[in-house]
């Protein structure tokens, strides 16, 4: 019993420190880490205030390329669909806003060239969906909602990434007309519509025969990344005027490297000085719970890394917060248990009724916190909305390593024979094991 328990701790020691290693350092030239630039695949990438970006002005137009002044309505449904377009790009640390009466500023982090961060916006201005001939048959405002999805999308039952496309009602015998006439001209090879935004052609689905539904499958041979770019730039939908980049440039961090490797450093020293605390203070308790944060910060490297995360000094402070949460929990857990112990339990059931004692606090605390980062994900935007994923991110893997780390970890140590309730900061001597 003892050398299993010695080797669960061994082997889960080591996995932790295997996935520090993994987040901090990927696997060069394969699978970035935390400690290298994130590519157009996975990887963390740096928000405007580190990094840098571009900065783009538009300018309202009309169908001939003059300019025009909007209603403020107008404006900021514009705003809000570039927003949109930006977020399906998971860019959500770009700002944009409202300049003068008939402009728009729009700055993206991490996009060097400004003409690429025009390209990366998607076009900005009507989306039409046209024949072969080059007539208008749908517009932008006629669609409802478009989602990316994978699966079978005809009948020989092959897995696809697609878009799913959804009509408003009233547009429903406007695309059936569109994809009737289209079908008719498979004979031709014309059977197709293409998607446009501005002058350009984003997709040309083929058309097999009429569609008189609210519903439409756009496929082809998209990847992951593809389907969710269509699917995010014609759920932003038509912009109500057109839009003129009139001024491109690139800006610089706002705060720069310096700032950012002193944040590390007060945030590393941070999280040392709570180390030491933990293990001078709950002893083998706190051994377990600095093994776990390890464990913490690993995970939430690599889902960082997966998700895309734009991280800012915001978004750094979430994960700092994130940390003093994990940390919490376990201060909670070990209260729990250093009371049992004083009541003159057992180690191994003082550890059984510590965890279960303090997991409905924890719980409880941590869905009121999420329900806070939830809000500011909905109704926040640009920095704020990255503080919310961190912090969003750091609540659930800290939830994991407190309750579930943790506690294999100490329950291996008890299985190993640490049985002297002053190894976990209790006051009681005397205890029959």
């Amino acid at each position: 019993m003892k050398q299993k328990s010695i080797a669960i701790f061994a082997l889960t020691t080591l996995v932790i420190f295997a996935l520090s290693a993994f987040a901090a350092f990927g696997i060069p030239g394969t699978v970035p880490g935390v400690l290298d630039e994130g590519n157009d695949v996975y990887g963390i990438r740096q928000g405007l205030d580190l990094v840098g970006g571009s900065r783009i002005v538009f300018e309202a137009v009309d169908k001939d390329g003059k300019s025009v002044t909007p209603s403020a309505e107008e404006m900021t449904t514009a705003i809000s669909m570039l927003k949109a377009r930006l977020d399906a790009l998971q860019y959500t640390e770009a700002t944009v806003a409202k300049q003068g009466d008939n402009r728009i500023e729009v700055e993206i982090p991490s996009v060097s060239d400004p003409e690429d961060a025009v390209q990366k916006l998607g076009a900005t201005a009507v989306l039409t969906f046209t024949d072969a001939d080059g007539n208008v048959v749908m517009e932008g405002s006629d669609v409802k909602s478009a989602t990316a999805a994978f699966g079978p999308t005809d009948d020989t039952g092959v897995s696809q990434h697609h878009v799913q496309l959804v009509w408003k009602d009233e547009a429903v015998s406007k695309f059936a007309s569109a994809t009737a006439a289209a079908a008719a001209k498979s004979a031709d090879n014309k059977n197709y519509i293409t998607i446009m935004l501005d002058e350009d052609e984003i997709s040309s689905p083929r058309v097999s025969q009429e569609i008189n539904s609210s519903e439409c499958v756009i496929s082809g041979e998209f990847d992951a990344e593809y389907a969710k770019y269509l699917a995010g730039v014609i759920q932003a939908g038509q912009l109500p005027f057109g839009l003129k980049d009139i001024e491109l440039k690139s800006v610089g961090p706002t705060l720069g490297d310096r700032v950012l490797s002193t944040s590390l450093i007060a945030g590393g020293i941070g999280i040392l000085l709570v180390m030491l605390f933990m293990l001078l203070y709950y002893r083998v308790a706190g051994l377990a719970a600095d093994i776990a944060l390890l464990g913490y910060m690993a995970l939430m490297g690599i889902v960082m890394a997966i998700a895309k995360v734009n991280l800012s000094l915001s978004g750094i402070a979430g994960i700092i917060l994130g940390i003093g949460m994990a940390v919490d929990a376990n201060v909670v857990i070990y209260e729990r248990i250093k009371e049992e112990l004083n009541n003159g339990k057992t180690v191994r059931a003082s550890v059984d009724a510590g965890f279960h004692r303090a997991l409905t606090a924890i719980i409880d605390a941590n869905i009121t916190t999420m329900i806070a980062a939830v809000v500011l994900y909905f109704f926040g935007m640009g920095s704020v909305k990255g503080f919310a994923i961190t912090l969003g991110l750091g609540i659930i893997v800290s939830m994991f390593t407190a309750v579930v780390v943790s506690r294999i970890l100490l329950k291996q140590l008890v299985g190993i024979g640490v049985s002297n309730p002053r190894a976990f900061g209790a006051k009681v001597r005397k205890l029959n094991d």
